[in-house]
């Protein structure tokens, strides 16, 4: 293939519980791959929420203290029971840590081809957004045809990528943000109704834009916070799915409403699920998801990019909350 595989290879890693500062880029082993794994020379990596959250933790036997869910790159090498054919093959993948790197693992079946006409930065920020959308919506909130969707975050990399898959599936999405900038992008991206929570009830905007009736399923990535509003503008026998715990506070859910409304409260980690789930899940994007970017124009929306050794820049400007779309780190290699 003509790509030299070296001994050992850059990364960032976590080096105690803290801000941004304790990234650090370090020398380490180039992995192996082992049964069921390829070997991914890596040319871009998504940044995530989840990756920040890690890194306020610091480093823990349960995780790589690389972090990094969702890689780009070429197939340089695989293990055991992987077909040859995937040498040399653009792909992306979600990792289960380890994308802060030049190169990383991840399971045959957690890879997917990279969608005609994407860059290597496009690539990186599909997987996580991409398995978190078909999850929470379909196998979770067991969305139905037609069904109506709010997600808070509308123009987080989840965001940014559910209003256009789900539109394009034929769902009306009603999604919230911070700024009216932020409202005009979720709007050209495909939004049914976009609305600025600083500076308006978003639960009174959905009930009147539905006349009344609410929607059927709401994904929140912002802990708690918004329990009664969420199950106000709520269709009945609607469904709500947490995504971030914030701060592990209590949820405080209107009972009464709640009952009334037959309504279902649940939340998911993609992390933690079983290799097989995510496997189901990658078959599916590849029948579903993959023909919607080659024909109907679905695209991640990149909002930043820094180098890999800029993983502290990239740390902070997630954590300043102004970004439209993913941020993505980049090695300093190009590979076709």
């Amino acid at each position: 293939m003509g790509i030299d595989i070296p001994t050992l290879q850059a990364v960032i890693r976590i080096t105690a519980p803290g801000g941004p500062d304790v990234l650090s880029q370090f020398s380490a082993p180039t992995p192996h791959p082992k049964h069921g794994e390829v070997l991914i020379a890596v040319q871009a990596a998504g940044v995530n929420r989840h990756d920040c959250n890690q890194r306020r933790r610091g480093p823990s036997p349960e995780h790589s203290d690389v972090p990094g869910l969702e890689v780009a790159g070429l197939v340089v090498a695989v293990g055991h029971g992987v077909a040859p054919e995937w040498l040399g093959q653009r792909v992306c993948a979600l990792t289960d840590g380890g994308g802060y790197a030049q190169f990383a693992t991840a399971p045959a079946t957690h890879v997917l081809m990279v969608p005609e006409g994407l860059s290597w930065t496009e690539a990186a920020a599909l997987p996580e957004a991409a398995f978190t959308v078909w999850h929470n919506f379909f196998v979770v909130a067991r969305l139905a045809a037609g069904e109506s969707i709010l997600i808070h975050g509308g123009t987080s990399g989840v965001g940014t990528l559910a209003i256009q898959i789900l539109s394009a599936l034929g769902h009306p999405v009603f999604v919230t943000c911070g700024s009216g900038e932020k409202v005009a992008a979720a709007r050209r991206l495909g939004a049914t109704l976009a609305m600025d929570y600083r500076h308006e009830d978003f639960a009174d905007a959905v009930l009147v834009h539905t006349a009344g009736r609410g929607v059927d399923v709401i994904l929140d990535m912002s802990g708690g916070k918004y329990s009664a509003a969420n199950v106000k503008a709520l269709a009945r026998r609607g469904r709500i799915v947490h995504l971030s715990p914030g701060e592990d506070a209590a949820l405080q859910v209107p009972l009464r409403a709640l009952m009334a409304k037959e309504a279902v409260v649940t939340g998911s980690l993609l992390r933690p699920l079983p290799d097989a789930e995510k496997t189901a899940i990658a078959e599916r994007l590849g029948v579903v998801l993959w023909p919607l970017i080659s024909s109907r124009g679905v695209r991640p929306v990149i909002s930043q990019t820094f180098a890999l050794g800029q993983a502290q820049e990239a740390h902070r400007a997630m954590e300043e909350g102004h970004h439209i779309g993913k941020i993505v780190l980049t090695t300093a290699s190009s590979l076709t």
